[in-house]
């Protein structure tokens, strides 16, 4: 079997080698070799040996990923290390690492050192006809002006002929949740290679993976457009959502549904991606990645390209959160100081342990800094790492607290047994459409107060 290993065992990284190792051929014996690689440290070597025991690193509900990283393990074609030495056994290595971004007096800043020198780790292991494939999203140029250099740099100190190794850029669609796995196994992708050969060896490898008989593959005409593409692609995305805060606001203030107005409106077909009123975004990709192409234009190609929509977009995503505790604000008619509020949900979307750039955490600083006692729960977690606190492993009863924002969809939210939960004196304010409309009818019926986001006070 060819070797691959996958450089990072973050939520990308882990998947990924499970989706590899379930290759198989026409007799369905597995086709790779699959070595996961993280950093030496406590965060990766709890990935590695999370791995290396046939279980998946992070808190997830699709059962079909749990299971086939399982049958993985149990077949021994899939196991993990810190050893970075592993590379010069490999055929192909996927790249799964972080690339971030700062912000100096508002202008975006790429944080290229430590991927650079990842890759450069990479140049000094990898062998001879080795196919290294960037699945990490970066600023458009980064490939051709970060990683080929890194690359050719390291090989030449070793004599090896640069042109020896193939590279690739093919961006991933990862969407954590119930299809986890199938985000990768069973969704399209995009490709270029840094020459035909490599775009050649790429396509084979993608199509030994993903289910390219009903999700083709599409390649492209250069690593540069490959990348463009995905960061536009979750431009798109991001403004989309940013568009919707407006209206948000609006529809609460003249007493509209605004979900009511939006399914009418995706009845048109040309409208059917727009997106809903909620509490925010959240997320490694749509938080950052609109902000990759302007501060890229400037490195890599010293173009004045401003991007104002793109900008605009993370500016006011980033602040929609402000909105949910203004409205709970208004509802309660008092300020928050000492009032005791329950956050249900902290992860940045429904059904995953993930909380990076979670929307839930502006909204709890907030309302800490305003003098609220918050306690949260999520299902999914029992510790918050960026705000340092315990989660409470069993849904506090509503009775305990003046209000209880529900921030996450959630299943066990939607499955809650609200008639025996809630609490007539306390308010439910459902920042992120967890109820739909019998819920909240038999809820009012009760005398309980419940309302949304996205919608005016009674609908």
């Amino acid at each position: 079997m060819k070797k691959v290993c996958i450089q990072g065992l973050g939520f990308v990284g882990a998947a990924m080698s499970t989706a590899v190792s379930i290759a198989t051929d026409h007799n369905k014996n597995p086709l790779y070799d699959v070595i996961g690689v993280d950093l030496p440290n406590k965060m990766g070597l709890e990935r590695v040996n999370a791995i290396n025991s046939g279980n998946f690193p992070f808190e997830t509900s699709d059962n079909y990923l749990l299971s086939s990283i399982k049958k993985a393990h149990q077949q021994g074609n899939l196991c993990a290390t810190t050893d970075e030495s592993v590379y010069s056994e490999a055929d192909i290595i996927v790249v799964d690492i972080q690339l971030d971004i700062s912000y100096l007096d508002d202008q975006p800043q790429l944080e290229l050192d430590d991927f650079k020198k990842s890759i450069q780790v990479l140049g000094r292991y990898v062998k001879l006809k080795t196919l290294i494939v960037i699945e990490t999203t970066v600023p458009p140029g980064t490939c051709e002006k970060v990683v080929v250099p890194a690359l050719h740099s390291e090989l030449i100190k070793r004599g090896i002929d640069p042109k020896s190794i193939f590279v690739a850029h093919s961006y991933e669609r990862v969407m954590p949740g119930e299809n986890y796995l199938k985000s990768i196994t069973d969704f399209w992708r995009v490709f270029a290679g840094n020459t035909k050969e490599a775009g050649d060896i790429c396509e084979k490898f993608l199509s030994s993976v993903v289910n390219v008989e009903d999700y083709p593959l599409t390649r492209l005409t250069s690593m540069l457009a490959s990348e463009t593409a995905k960061v536009m692609e979750n431009s798109y995305r991001a403004t989309n959502i940013a568009f919707i805060d407006e209206w948000t606001k609006y529809a609460e203030s003249v007493g509209i549904d605004l979900f009511e107005v939006i399914d009418a409106i995706r009845m048109r077909h040309t409208h059917s991606n727009i997106r809903f009123p909620g509490l925010g975004v959240g997320g490694y990709c749509l938080t950052k990645d609109p902000a990759f192409t302007y501060a890229s234009s400037k490195l890599f190609f010293d173009k004045d390209l401003e991007f104002p929509f793109s900008r605009l977009a993370v500016r006011v995503n980033h602040e929609m959160p402000l909105h949910t505790v203004s409205r709970l604000r208004e509802l309660l008619n008092r300020s928050l100081t000492e009032q005791k509020i329950l956050v249900c949900g902290v992860s940045y979307r429904q059904d995953v342990g993930d909380t990076r750039n979670s929307p839930s955490e502006i909204l709890v600083r907030e309302l800490i800094t305003q003098g609220a006692k918050v306690t949260c729960h999520d299902p999914y977690l029992n510790y918050w790492d960026e705000l340092g606190i315990t989660l409470h492993e069993k849904l506090p009863l509503a009775a305990n607290f003046d209000a209880v924002i529900f921030a996450v969809q959630h299943q066990q939210y939607k499955d809650l047994d609200l008639d025996n939960w809630s609490n007539s004196k306390t308010i439910i304010l459902d920042a992120n459409c967890v109820f739909n409309k019998d819920q909240r009818k038999t809820l009012r019926a009760k005398g309980i107060r419940i309302e949304s986001i996205g919608r005016g006070n009674g609908l």
